[in-house]
Formats: C-alpha cells, sequence, structure tokens
C-alpha cells in the first residue's frame, strides 16, 4: 500500500468520524463548527462542567462560564399567548406559504427579543425558528399565530396536539442528573463544547426546542 493510499484512507477515516458527530450534535447555524445545538438528559454535574447523555447516543463533556445562560422550561398552553406575547417557534412549511409549528415557547416580559428573526433551525429536516411578538391570534379555523420580527412577518399554524412551554430565567440549581436539556454550543478548536445557553426542563419536563 502507497503513503498516497494510506493518507486517502486516513482522511476518508476523519470525514466519516466528522460526520457520525455531527449527526448527534446538529448545527444551529449555518458557519460548521461554531455554534451546535444538543438535546439529551444530564448525566453528571460538577461546578463548571456538565455530562450529557445526547439523544443520539453519544456521552458528552459541556464546559460552563459565567456567561452561560440558564433558562426553565415549564408546560404553558394557547391561552398563554395573546396579541404582544413573545414567543418562539419551531416550524415546517406549508403549501400555502404559512408555517406549522412543531412547538412554541413563550418569553417572559424580561426576555422580549431574544434571538428576534426568522432562520434555519435543526430540531428536523427542514425546520425554522421564528422568534418575534404575536400579532394575532385566530382560533376560529384552527389556532393560528401572526409573528411579527425585523423585517419580517410569519403566519404559524399550531396544531393542538404541539407543546406549548414557558421559558423563565433560572440559574445553575436546576442543572440536575435527570435533567432534559437543549444547549446551545461552541466547539472549541480542540473539540471542547463550552454552552452559551441551557433550556433545562423544571419537574419533569422535556424541553421540545
Amino acid at each position: 500500500m502507497n503513503a498516497m493510499f494510506r493518507q486517502l484512507i486516513r482522511c476518508v477515516s476523519v470525514v466519516t468520524l466528522i460526520s457520525l458527530f455531527s449527526a448527534g450534535l446538529v448545527q444551529a447555524e449555518d458557519a460548521p463548527g461554531t455554534r451546535i445545538g444538543v438535546r439529551g438528559e444530564i448525566t453528571g454535574v460538577s461546578p463548571d462542567v456538565l455530562k450529557v447523555h445526547a439523544n443520539s447516543g453519544d456521552n458528552v463533556l459541556i464546559n460552563l462560564t459565567k456567561d452561560t445562560k440558564v433558562r426553565a422550561v415549564t408546560l404553558a398552553n394557547i391561552e398563554d399567548i395573546k396579541p404582544g406575547s413573545y414567543i418562539g417557534s419551531a416550524a415546517i412549511p406549508q403549501e400555502d406559504g404559512t408555517l406549522k409549528a412543531l412547538e412554541v415557547h413563550v418569553f417572559p416580559p424580561e426576555l422580549a427579543g431574544s434571538g428576534d428573526g426568522h432562520r434555519p433551525f435543526d430540531l428536523v429536516k427542514g425546520s425554522s425558528m421564528t422568534n418575534g411578538s404575536v400579532g394575532d391570534l385566530v382560533v376560529s379555523n384552527g389556532r393560528v399565530l401572526t409573528v411579527n420580527y425585523k423585517g419580517g412577518q410569519q403566519k404559524i399554524l399550531v396544531p393542538e396536539d404541539v407543546p406549548i412551554v414557558n421559558l423563565v430565567p433560572a440559574d445553575r440549581s436546576l442543572l440536575k442528573v435527570g435533567v432534559k436539556i437543549v444547549t446551545f454550543v461552541t466547539q472549541g478548536p480542540d473539540g471542547t463544547l463550552t454552552a452559551q445557553s441551557i433550556s433545562a426542563g423544571k419537574d419533569g419536563m422535556t424541553p421540545p426546542m
């Protein structure tokens, strides 16, 4: 086996490993290797590190910093959403150009403006995330939210079986073994993962986003 062939095998192996890793820790933004979404259950806690069993089956270590934001995820319902409410929704496109929600999370007033806009998201293939203020809520023909954000607007159908949750400020005391989380992390040049934000389920909740 010549040197060039051995090098080719090594390159293919590295690409394969990277692909397998990325399949479990899905990117949330366009820039590769910059911001990664991790969904799973906390299996270990130390002051500045979480051990997480990701939904993909991977076990990962996630570093915490003083800037890591922690938010609690609690159960909500459609009555908690009113004109002027600030929400986020992961959704998929429909044939008529509107969106069909996969989940909806309601922000408290002090977090209004968080992530304002409409962009690709990693919950399922083809999904998007829309964060903005509710203009109106029509319930006569299904449950349709008009969501306004800087530079645009989306109409989002919210099916009856779609989870609706509150997303509220919390602290690290919520981060315990057995708690389900969604966290967005940055990956350093050495492969270490550092959490930017963590949404943690409270009272047994599994964050739907």
